[in-house]
């Protein structure tokens, strides 16, 4: 049976110090079939000049942005290009462990359609290299102790982030249903995953196949800074969550994540994100007290009684 082709697009952004290691950590698999993609976002260090000279060397695709475009627009850049079923976001101070993309083809490929995602466990190190532990807790003897979420998980991803960016494996028509990520989003995780477990199942793996660098200056540190741009992201995408919605159960899902999101964005000083978590707050109310009033009147009477014109 031939392989499928997996598109690993490496995104850089001044990581001259990693942007190798995450390549040749791509070179190195054990699965042959890899295309990969590195796409510099008009980086201001070396970091173009170690890729141009890489590629020289192993023959992979580059795109050299002029200017910076941000990780969505980015990403959907190399997207656009690749041809891969599957597909890997790959940051470039992020390494791929030699097994990753076998593992992650061989279970997706057993899965079979209704599984759009595949995820795994993650080892966190510093920027100098020291461990730092892994995404899931483990004892001593290394077994996983946290209960991981898998399957149908959309309600999971709606209440709590578990999982790490970095571990997903993608289905190709999972990213073209979705139109890639959203580019008005100043990040994409969040939004992908809500968007994607509405209607494909998640697999997961209880194995260590990515190191992640925590970096003083990433994507999720930022978003704790005083008036960061990520509070509203996270508000729009919790808007769109509610018109995904389908029952109470995952209203209340929201519910507590606004919660959270609300909290810290007043503490970050983002009003206009404050003011949108609130009203989602109101709406979410109103469609919950609509739905039980639903479920009461259709206990007690038949869908024409004169009742139903009331809440239609």
């Amino acid at each position: 049976m031939d392989k499928p082709l997996v598109s690993v697009i490496c995104l850089c952004y001044n990581h001259k110090e990693f942007v190798i290691q995450a390549i040749e950590s791509v070179l190195h698999q054990t699965y042959d079939n890899i295309e990969l993609i590195v796409v510099d976002d008009a980086s201001s260090d070396d970091s173009q000049r170690i890729i141009e000279k890489a590629s020289e060397i192993h023959g992979f695709q580059v795109l050299f942005n002029e200017i910076n475009q941000g990780n969505c627009k980015s990403f959907n850049l190399g997207f656009r290009i690749s041809k891969g079923k599957y597909l890997i976001d790959l940051a470039a101070d992020d390494l791929l462990e030699p097994d990753r993309i076998k593992i992650g083809v061989e279970l997706l490929e057993q899965k079979g359609d209704a599984y759009g995602v595949h995820f795994c466990d993650v080892e966190l190190l510093s920027e100098k290299g020291k461990r730092l532990g892994t995404q899931y807790k483990r004892d001593a003897y290394g077994k996983l102790i946290d209960f991981v979420p898998s399957e149908e998980i959309y309600s999971d991803l709606v209440e709590r982030y578990f999982i790490s960016a970095p571990s997903m494996m993608m289905s190709r028509k999972v990213l073209k249903e979705l139109g890639g990520y959203d580019e008005k989003l100043t990040y994409e995780d969040f939004d992908f995953w809500v968007r994607s477990s509405r209607n494909y199942k998640y697999a997961f793996s209880d194995r260590v196949l990515v190191k992640k660098i925590i970096l003083n200056n990433s994507l999720s540190s930022i978003q704790y800074q005083r008036k960061n741009k990520h509070a509203l992201s996270t508000a729009i995408i919790c808007e769109k969550i509610l018109m995904l919605n389908e029952n109470e159960k995952e209203n209340q899902a929201l519910l507590k994540r606004i919660n959270y999101e609300l909290k810290w964005a007043l503490i970050t000083e983002n009003w206009e994100a404050s003011a949108l978590f609130i009203q989602l707050k109101e709406k979410i109310s109103s469609k919950n007290l609509r739905l039980s009033i639903e479920k009461f009147v259709v206990k007690i009477r038949p869908p024409w009684h004169p009742l139903w014109q009331a809440i239609l």
